[in-house]
C-alpha cells in the first residue's frame, strides 16, 4: 500500500502521522491499548490490517502494550540503529506503518520470550464479535458462505 506524505496526512491525525510515518514514540503509560483487555484483534491504525490477536498480550509493566507475537505475516522486522543502539523495529507489512520494537531474551514468562512493544497509537481494535460479523460480511460480499 504506497501513499505520499499527503494521502497519509489526509486520513491520520497528527500523531499517528508522527508515529506511523515519521517512527515516532508515544509518551510512556499514555496509550489507550497498554491496560486494555477486551478480547478482540488489533489492526493497524493506518490501514486495517490485523496485526495481533488479543490472546498473545501480556502485562509486561514496560508503559506500551505488549504482545508476544503477531498475527504470521502481518508484521515485518528491521534492524534499527537509531537512538546509539542496534533494535529491531517492527512494521506493518501491508503499509509500511511504524508500530515500536521487539525486544528478545528479556525472560518473560511467554511462548516466544519476545515483546513487542507496540505504540498504542498505531493500534486500532476490534472485538471478537465484531470481528466474526465484520469477516462473514466480507466474505457474502465476496462471494463466500464460508471463511
Amino acid at each position: 500500500m504506497q501513499k505520499d506524505d499527503a494521502e497519509w496526512r489526509a486520513i491520520l491525525n497528527k500523531e499517528q502521522f508522527r508515529i506511523l510515518r515519521q517512527k515516532g514514540t508515544e509518551m510512556p503509560n499514555t496509550g489507550k491499548y497498554n491496560h486494555h483487555s477486551n478480547a478482540g484483534i488489533y489492526t493497524c491504525a493506518g490501514c486495517g490490517t490485523p496485526l495481533y490477536k488479543s490472546t498473545t498480550k501480556f502485562d509486561s509493566g514496560c508503559g506500551w502494550p505488549a504482545f508476544f507475537d503477531a498475527i504470521p505475516g502481518a508484521v515485518v522486522r528491521h534492524e534499527d540503529r537509531s537512538l546509539g543502539m542496534t533494535r529491531t523495529e517492527i512494521t506493518c507489512a501491508a503499509c509500511g506503518g511504524h508500530l515500536g520494537h521487539v525486544f528478545k531474551g528479556e525472560g518473560y514468562n511467554t511462548p516466544t520470550d519476545e515483546r513487542h512493544c507496540v505504540n498504542s497509537v498505531s493500534l486500532d481494535f476490534t472485538k471478537d464479535e465484531e470481528w466474526r460479523k465484520k469477516q462473514e460480511e466480507e466474505g457474502k460480499e465476496n462471494g463466500r458462505d464460508e471463511l
